[in-house]
């Protein structure tokens, strides 16, 4: 009985440990956003970068705003992420001056709302711009992604939603295998953005529990262990379908595994740190701790 008693003490030690990050570890990581970025303004996606992108300036900002900052210097950003734009094309690049493309698009416009900028000058192109050039799968969940961060649809969120219903399983679940957790998250969850329903969500948020790993998150099919990046995908699911997984301190547990002393966070335990990697410890958490 005493060794119940105490088994149970450790459990609730150590899950207290993993609820949050301290004051002290936020500043850490506030620390290492802030000493990313350049004078120009744009983040670089780790400290050895040669330059800033606007795909770690996205991040960045989400990161700081998640973890209770102030970006340094706004003015700066707003003229980085605006020089990213290309008017030709009505697409943003990940660097001024570099090829657009529908992912990147999609970024920009996240950052221009995330730094509350006017839209006017970037929303109809950029929209007109990913319409256009939206094919492949991931090509079609960033463009849903950038149509619900500005409220907006495509002409095009029909026929997307009729391709994305071809690839569904019987259960409402995608993919085959232990790829069952990352496909299904990533595509519910655009399917969702792109104005569509759920056909039967308590299965497809059973089916998800159901692939939780060992180690406590979610990862890749084919491979053992998870990842953060696959553990975002499959967290927004979670949330647009206002769920937890059964196992939600075990996720808290696998991403504070993925925080590295300098205040970022690996893909993985023991990954280097980048923005891209810390954006997604960031946001889990934030879905975490939301009631």
């Amino acid at each position: 009985m005493k060794a119940c008693s105490f088994s149970l003490a450790v459990l609730l030690l150590v899950t207290a440990c993993v609820t949050a990050q301290t004051p002290d570890e936020k500043k850490a990581t506030l620390a290492y956003l802030h000493g990313l970025q350049s004078k120009d303004g744009g983040y670089r996606l780790t400290p050895k970068a040669d330059a800033p992108s606007l795909r770690a300036t996205s991040s960045a900002l989400r990161v700081i705003k998640y973890f209770g900052g102030t970006p340094k210097d706004k003015d700066t950003t707003r003229r980085f992420v605006r020089s990213c734009f290309d008017k030709k094309t009505g697409g943003f690049a990940d660097t001024p001056g570099g090829k657009p493309d529908v992912i990147l698009t999609s970024v920009g416009l996240m950052a221009l709302v995330e730094l509350k900028e006017p839209l006017a000058d970037f929303e109809k192109p950029a929209l007109a711009y990913m319409t256009d050039n939206a094919r492949e799968f991931e090509q079609v969940r960033m463009a849903a992604a950038g149509l619900e961060t500005v409220g907006k649809s495509s002409a095009r969120n029909a026929g997307w939603l009729e391709e994305l219903a071809k690839k569904q399983n019987a259960d409402g679940t995608f993919g085959t295998g232990d790829a069952v957790g990352r496909e299904t998250g990533s595509v519910v969850a655009a399917i969702l953005r792109l104005g569509g329903k759920v056909k039967d969500a308590k299965a497809v948020v059973a089916a998800l529990d159901a692939q939780q790993r060992k180690d406590g998150a979610f990862g890749k099919g084919g491979t053992e262990g998870s990842d953060l990046e696959t553990t975002y995908r499959v967290m927004r699911t979670y949330r647009m379908l206002k769920a937890q997984p059964a196992r939600a301190d075990a996720v808290r547990a696998f991403v504070a595994r993925c925080r590295n002393a300098d205040g970022s966070y690996g893909v993985t335990p023991g990954g280097a740190g980048s923005v891209g990697s810390t954006y997604f410890a960031s946001i889990v958490l934030h879905w975490l701790d939301e009631k």
